[in-house]
């Protein structure tokens, strides 16, 4: 009997400053095998740099094997290099010292998704016309909430809604806070991996609406980015999508960037 084939990705992407900041502090990447968004922490000195280091770094290393990740093990040990490189570049340059981003990421070896991120950056998967939100946010607010001391309608508008509780800033802690989840990689699931600019200001019944609609992956993330936009988003805006589908043995490995990483892409292979 012949062995299943390998599931893996189709994928767009899309990254736009916006129309209310100047710079844009987020960084993508995408392949048949992994994807992921960061998204430099406002507020804190260099995010651009923060969130290209730790795309490039993780980039590099993923070239090795053409975006695959055999586990969850192998998987840490890339996101603990690419956090440690943080802490380099502020040994090299006090001025970024503070500088810190979140991840989420999706990485399949074929049958399995393993799910990683840390930070407000969310991870979606849409699923026989359901979306559910299959991360959850490492914010203050999400802590008071579990606490009780606010509600969930209090979550669009407090005033603390950007705060986030980990991210990955150097410290071998950050990425031992990493959370990394297992999923089975099932053929026609929609994955949406999207910074904060998206889901603080475009309504969650639109999105899922807006995916289930695209004929293809390209088209969501550009109507996604066009969304946002529309609904005038304050912040820099990044979004993955990614289906779920068969590849053959050796797919061409085109790595896609976004980003402040795409700015000198090829530097992922010098790092």
């Amino acid at each position: 009997m012949a062995e299943p084939a390998p599931l893996g990705f189709a994928t767009g992407t899309a990254s736009v400053s916006g129309d209310y900041r100047d710079g844009n502090e987020d960084s993508l990447y995408a392949s048949a095998w992994s994807a992921f968004v960061a998204d430099g922490v406002g507020g804190h000195a260099a995010g651009e740099v923060a969130s290209a280091t730790v795309a490039i770094r993780l980039a590099s290393m993923l070239d090795a094997t053409e975006g695959r990740v055999s586990g969850e093990g192998r998987l840490r040990e890339l996101i603990a290099v690419a956090n440690a490189d943080l802490a380099l570049r502020v040994r090299v340059d006090a001025a970024l010292d503070g500088m810190a981003t979140t991840l989420v990421g999706v990485f399949s070896d074929g049958a399995r998704v393993l799910v990683a991120h840390t930070g407000d950056s969310r991870a979606y998967r849409l699923r026989a016309g359901t979306l559910q939100q299959v991360t959850q946010d490492d914010s203050l607010v999400r802590e008071l909430l579990a606490s009780g001391v606010i509600g969930e309608a209090d979550l669009p508008d407090h005033p603390l809604r950007s705060v986030v509780t980990h991210v990955l800033g150097g410290d071998p802690e950050d990425a031992a806070a990493l959370h990394v989840a297992e999923e089975e990689a099932r053929r026609g699931d929609r994955w949406l991996l999207a910074s904060d600019g998206l889901t603080d200001y475009v309504a969650i019944p639109l999105i899922a609406e807006t995916l289930a609609e695209a004929t293809d992956p390209q088209d969501a993330a550009d109507a996604l980015i066009r969304l946002a936009l529309a609904h005038q988003a304050r912040d820099n805006v990044s979004v993955v999508v990614a289906d779920v589908v068969e590849l053959a043995e050796a797919p061409v490995y085109r790595p896609a960037f976004g980003g402040s990483a795409a700015a000198d892409p090829a530097s992922a292979r010098a790092v």
